[in-house]
């Protein structure tokens, strides 16, 4: 896990306790999403980080942006994380939220590293056989990597299923 991760658990797992108790955990998956895409921008990124940027500029700066994407408490979670000099985690925030939200609600989410597209169909198949394999549902997002040769990568969280020929050809060149 990285450095960034590990400063940013307290409070995604702050926010997701106060989600599940107020019944918002779709309203704040919203808002820290739409916040980190704002702290992806590079500007806002040279913005945050710059020393000469108060907080109190910056908080207003970003209370400009994000006007109607937050709610009252997420215009505290913002003032808290400028004020902790903690914005530049907003995304690793937002992603670990998500990870929170889907073994809440029961599912994972999946990555299918193909070299080649997959029709409605695989996509499918291989959602039922990784609902097996996890004991979970899946919710899949694939896309193409042509190094592969043929086959598939499938990654869910820390788990990773190798059915690629590179991986293949790899296994077989430590044997060798």
């Amino acid at each position: 896990m990285s450095e960034l991760s590990t400063l940013a658990r307290p409070y995604a797992e702050a926010v997701f306790k106060t989600a599940i108790e107020n019944k918002s955990v779709s309203k704040w998956s919203d808002m820290l999403e739409f916040l980190s895409v704002v702290m992806l921008d590079n500007e806002m990124t040279k913005i945050v980080i710059n020393p000469k940027v108060n907080h109190e500029q910056l908080t207003q700066l970003l209370l400009d942006i994000c006007q109607d994407q937050l709610s009252k408490e997420g215009i505290n979670f913002l003032k808290l994380l400028v004020q902790n000099d903690r914005l530049i985690l907003a995304p690793q925030i937002s992603e670990l939220y998500e990870s929170f939200k889907a073994e809440h609600e029961g599912y994972v989410d999946v990555d299918i590293i193909s070299a080649y597209a997959l029709s409605k169909d695989e996509q499918k198949n291989f959602a039922t056989m990784l609902e097996k394999k996890l004991d979970k549902k899946v919710h899949i997002t694939s896309s193409i990597d042509k190094s592969l040769i043929g086959g598939f990568l499938a990654k869910a969280g820390d788990k990773v299923i190798d059915g690629s020929i590179r991986g293949q050809l790899q296994q077989l060149a430590k044997k060798l």
